[in-house]
């Protein structure tokens, strides 16, 4: 096993040896050996103090309550490994606020360092310099039986720091571990705890259950076991909503399912969430249909934007995931029948959405697709759109592609930068929109001293107009992409 070790953390461990002190790999870094993972950290753990620690090694930092050390390599190149943290053995006082210990002690034996962590396959310990495993709770046993159970009591352990609870599941999802009776038992117990857990750790949490390979389960546990009130109550209202028609599941359901389609491809987190969220405004919009469709639900992707920006930012999200998974929700519902639709009309989505947010917008689609229990990911119609959205790229879609700019129009007319130099230019994007062939220096600077002796009002309002569709001429256009996709 320490040939699986990189070569600049056994070089701290045999320091600390070297200078007479005990040196061990601890947590989670030995759970993902064990399993034959790759551990993302390396965490040291020593009986030496953190003078001692930072008195061995030329570089070092620490700056945090609980001795933590990080010795510094520059050599590396490894990001990784940039930073080996090694932190004294310890023991801790009472919890009184459920998150933070109120007192550590260093210097304890190791013995007493592993007894307060969380859970046993956490509690597991690894000697590099004899290769000694220490396994005080049979953490070995429970990977083995791939099960999550607390250190000791597991009431004590949630109540010492509430988010335990969520790690346990966190765990569960990334690792596909169950999480034995007891333990899960004292999490239904326990739920309440998570109130008085910080927004941000909860949602660090949270996207690390968004992020595992198994975030389905990791959700359905959350509501199971009485957390998902805590972390993410607008989706419990989607609980029980059918939606009849195409849905073998609920909006629930769906979401989840949705989730999972978008974590097996591999997505990022932007649309991991934005598959959780896509339909979060249905059971909001959701009316009695007629006779063909049995609920309705006109407006939910506008609400559902609208709650998406809120949970967001009652999350604290980082504000490019938000504006990214509020921009997919809102315009989630692009899709139409392409025998319909235009290449202008695609244009303008593309505008809306943004050249970079259309390949995800393409992507939730499918995640959607799947989570209502289609097999099929992308049908001809599907397949259809997307060679349109392949040929409408190809054209302008922004203001910033327009062969003229701003500084231009106000040289060749003398107008002041204001609104109404804003509205002059998207009404020629509009135009443009239109049909790309306009987007010329000569079209667009003859339609600049046509538009420019217009009213403000009247800019505006040709700026903000749609067009609904585009005229038969496009039609060769779309058989030459067509044929390129095998859709013609």
């Amino acid at each position: 096993m320490r040939e699986d070790i990189p070569k600049e953390v056994v070089a701290v461990a045999d320091s600390l040896e070297g200078a007479g002190f005990e040196a061990y790999l601890v947590g989670g870094c030995v759970r993902d050996l064990l399993l034959g993972r790759t551990p993302k950290d390396w965490d040291l753990t020593t009986n030496a103090k953190p003078e001692e620690i930072q008195a061995l090694f030329p570089e070092t930092y620490c700056n945090n309550d609980y001795g933590t050390v990080g010795v510094v390599n520059e050599e590396t190149t490894d990001l990784r490994l940039k930073v080996v943290e090694v932190t004294p053995y310890r023991s801790e006082g009472e919890y009184s606020d459920r998150r933070r210990p109120d007192k550590v002690e260093f210097g304890v034996s190791l013995e007493e360092d592993l007894k307060r962590r969380d859970f046993t396959v956490n509690a597991l310990a690894y000697r590099p310099k004899d290769e000694k495993f220490v396994d005080l709770f049979d953490g070995e046993g429970d990977l083995r039986k791939k099960r999550l159970k607390t250190v000791g009591n597991p009431d004590e352990r949630f109540g010492e720091d509430a988010l335990r609870m969520m790690r346990a599941i966190r765990l569960a999802a990334e690792l596909n571990f169950a999480i034995e009776a007891e333990t899960m038992a004292s999490i239904a117990k326990n739920a309440e705890l998570l109130s008085h857990i910080s927004t941000e750790r909860i949602r660090d949490e949270f996207l690390r259950i968004i992020n595992s390979e198994s975030p389905m389960l990791g959700l359905a546990m959350l509501e199971k076991l009485g957390l998902l009130q805590y972390v993410l109550p607008e989706l419990r209202d989607a609980i029980g909503c059918e939606q009849g028609g195409i849905h073998a599941y609920d909006v629930y359901e769906h979401l989840l399912r949705s989730l999972q389609a978008a974590a097996d491809k591999g997505y990022s987190t932007e649309m991991r969430l934005a598959a959780l969220l896509h339909d979060i405004g249905k059971p909001i919009t959701r009316r009695e249909g007629g006779k063909n469709k049995r609920y309705t639900f006109f407006g939910h992707e506008v609400v559902g934007a609208r709650m998406t920006a809120k949970l967001m930012k009652r999350l604290k999200m980082p504000v490019e995931i938000a504006n990214g998974v509020e921009i997919l929700v809102r315009w989630h519902m692009f899709f139409a029948d392409p025998d319909a639709i235009t290449l202008s009309a695609v244009r303008r989505t593309i505008a809306r959405v943004g050249e970079e947010n259309m390949e995800d917008l393409l992507n939730l689609r499918v995640c959607d697709r799947i989570g209502t229990g289609r097999p099929k990911e992308q049908p001809f119609r599907f397949r259809k759109y997307k060679a349109m959205v392949d040929q409408a790229r190809r054209d302008p879609v922004s203001v910033k592609m327009l062969k003229t700019d701003g500084d231009k129009i106000m040289v060749q007319t003398g107008e002041k930068p204001g609104k109404k130099l804003g509205y002059l230019l998207h009404a020629l994007l509009e135009e443009v929109l239109e049909d790309p062939a306009r987007n010329t220096e000569e079209y667009l600077d003859n339609r600049v001293a046509e538009l420019i002796k217009l009213d403000e009002g009247s800019l505006k309002e040709l700026g903000e107009a749609g067009k609904e569709r585009q005229q038969a001429e496009e039609e060769a256009a779309i058989k030459e992409i067509e044929r390129s996709h095998k859709v013609g």
